[in-house]
């Protein structure tokens, strides 16, 4: 088994990027200079932001922006506010951003970033000022032909478009294109905002489609039930397909809970004793006729599909050997959940994973496809962007598929290997190796 590289909070996600970006390397037998260039981020910027506070002190945040490869096109990665986020963490995000938009064949590179802070003990007033400051020392290395930021976690609309705002003001000028996720009205685009959970289903559809399975008769249970997950769930269901659990973390509780019933969880209802960080309200949920477990209990349920659609490394070495027997498809929503040893383990089991930088690549997609509308100052329908996005999903799982059939690999080596070689060919071609 493939050593994990661990730091003292637990795995260290750029150790586990780079380990699964040279496992395919060496398939794809790249040269030396190429590996070396594409396994760290051709730019790094870490700063300091002092914001006034609601109270009159002032408190200084650590912000970042990390762009991994931009060949292929403008960087395109997160914005995210957490409170214990690592340099390491948005380092691997910004390269898994790279693969995403390559392997769904979109001309952007990778980027990551955000800064250090707990919006849930913010005002609103402190994270607009969080988020100018943010902008201010970034505003230079910024822009809708270099690098175009987007929500994520913690993060929304509102965030974005403070932001842009701020970009606005210092460059004198009207850029809507500097940023996406922004509301509809704002520059922003319809069918954005449930992207990222219909297209992980679009690719979960063709999956099942390929597998010989029936999606109206499968079961799934679903880790996470903010933005992705109540979209997953909602698409799914209109699938004809049964959640039977969902989790998510309590904040009030520092801990985490699982939501179960077997008869099929009511999105909708759900949604309604759920606030905007996606945390469902206990009581209620019990008064619904919800049962109440243990937050790793999502993962032991007796389903077909596990959602992962929470924070990385949530199936690792401790929970896999709790995964339910009837689970065939892993259909990752968050970004690195899985472990390269829990990967192992479901490769023995026979379990197909569709991975993260696949599956939930309809966010960057529906970004790009915000870019592309604001930069022309021409804004489609609501069908017309998810029509888009069903057939960008759909061929870059049958490019995955046709892959990993070929050459016997599974959909995360196929999947890569795609992503890596188009970036890789791309450098090549500017004569940077």
């Amino acid at each position: 088994m493939k050593v994990f590289h661990m730091t003292q909070k637990g795995y260290n996600p750029l150790k586990n990027a780079q380990e699964q970006f040279d496992a395919i390397a060496d398939k794809l037998e790249l040269e030396e200079g190429i590996r070396d260039l594409l396994r760290q981020p051709l730019r790094e910027y870490h700063f300091t932001i002092p914001v006034r506070m609601d109270d009159g002190t002032t408190r200084v945040f650590n912000g970042f922006r990390i762009q991994h490869n931009d060949a292929r096109g403008p960087c395109k990665g997160a914005f995210r506010f957490h409170p214990q986020e690592t340099v390491d963490t948005i380092r691997a995000l910004a390269m898994l951003m790279t693969w995403k938009s390559s392997v769904v064949d979109i001309p952007l590179g990778g980027a990551s970033g955000g800064v250090l802070c707990d919006p849930h003990h913010l005002s609103l007033r402190e994270q607009e000022r969080i988020c100018r400051g943010w902008i201010r020392q970034i505003s230079r290395d910024i822009g809708p032909v270099r690098d175009v930021p987007a929500p994520d976690v913690y993060t929304n609309s509102q965030h974005m478009q403070w932001i842009m705002d701020e970009y606005e003001i210092i460059h004198s000028g009207r850029y809507p294109g500097v940023i996406t996720g922004k509301s509809v009205g704002s520059g922003g685009s319809l069918g954005r905002t449930e992207a990222t959970g219909y297209s992980l289903v679009f690719v979960l559809r063709e999956a099942l489609q390929d597998m010989g399975m029936d999606m109206n008769t499968t079961t799934a249970s679903i880790q996470g039930f903010g933005n992705v997950g109540q979209y997953a769930a909602e698409m799914y269901e209109r699938y004809g397909g049964t959640v039977r659990c969902v989790s998510c973390w309590s904040q009030r509780d520092s801990c985490a809970y699982s939501f179960s019933d077997m008869a099929g969880i009511n999105v909708q209802k759900l949604r309604k004793i759920t606030d905007r960080f996606g945390e469902i309200d206990r009581q209620k949920a019990k008064a619904l006729g919800y049962e109440i477990l243990d937050g790793d209990d999502w993962i032991k349920q007796d389903v077909d599909i596990l959602i992962p659609a929470a924070q990385d490394n949530e199936i690792n070495g401790r929970t896999i050997p709790h995964i339910g027997p009837r689970v065939k498809i892993i259909a990752e929503g968050a970004n690195g959940p899985t472990t390269p040893d829990a990967d192992e383990v479901i490769r023995e089991k026979g379990i197909t994973v569709l991975p993260d930088f696949l599956a939930n690549a309809g966010g960057v997609v529906c970004s790009y496809f915000e870019q592309v509308q604001c930069n022309m100052n021409y804004f489609w329908t609501r069908e017309e962007v998810l029509g888009k996005l069903d057939e960008k999903m759909s061929r870059a799982f049958h490019a995955v598929r046709d892959l990993a059939r070929s050459r016997k690999l599974s959909m995360r080596d196929a999947a890569s290997m795609i992503a890596i070689h188009r970036v890789a060919e791309a450098c090549k071609a500017r004569g940077w190796v």
